[in-house]
C-alpha cells in the first residue's frame, strides 16, 4: 500500500474509519480462504540505513511517497491478487496505489 503523501496525518476518527473498512475488506478475502497476512507499517521510531552504514531518522523523509502496510494473499494468479487490490481502502485516496507482487519461494535451494 503506498500513500503518496506520507506527510499527512489522520485524525483519530478518520483512522478509526479506514481501519474499519480495511478490516471488512480483509474480512473478505479471508472469507474466501485467500488471506495470508497484513500489517501497517509504523513510523514511529524508524531508521534507515544507508549504503555506507550510515544510519538517519526515516523512514525516508526526503520522498514524497511512503509505503504503508503490506498484505499477503494467497493467489492462482497476479490478476486475481489485483482484483483483491482494487477492493482496498487506500485507495480512495487521491494518489494512492496498491503494488502487486509475487513472493519469492526458496524452490530447489534458490
Amino acid at each position: 500500500m503506498r500513500h503518496e503523501d506520507g506527510s499527512k496525518i489522520a485524525s483519530p476518527e478518520q483512522m478509526e474509519i479506514w481501519m474499519k473498512a480495511t478490516m471488512d475488506w480483509i474480512g473478505g478475502i479471508a472469507a474466501q480462504n485467500k488471506f495470508v497476512s497484513g500489517t501497517g507499517l509504523l513510523f514511529d521510531d524508524a531508521k534507515v540505513v544507508h549504503h555506507n552504514k550510515m544510519v538517519t531518522n526515516g523512514p525516508f523523509g526526503e520522498i514524497k511517497e511512503t509505503i504503508g502496510g503490506i498484505i499477503t494473499v494467497r493467489a492462482e494468479s497476479v490478476e486475481e491478487a489485483a482484483e483483491f487490490a482494487k477492493g482496498c481502502p487506500v485507495l480512495g485516496g487521491e494518489g494512492n496505489t496498491m503494488e502487486v507482487r509475487k513472493i519469492a519461494k526458496r524452490d530447489n535451494g534458490h
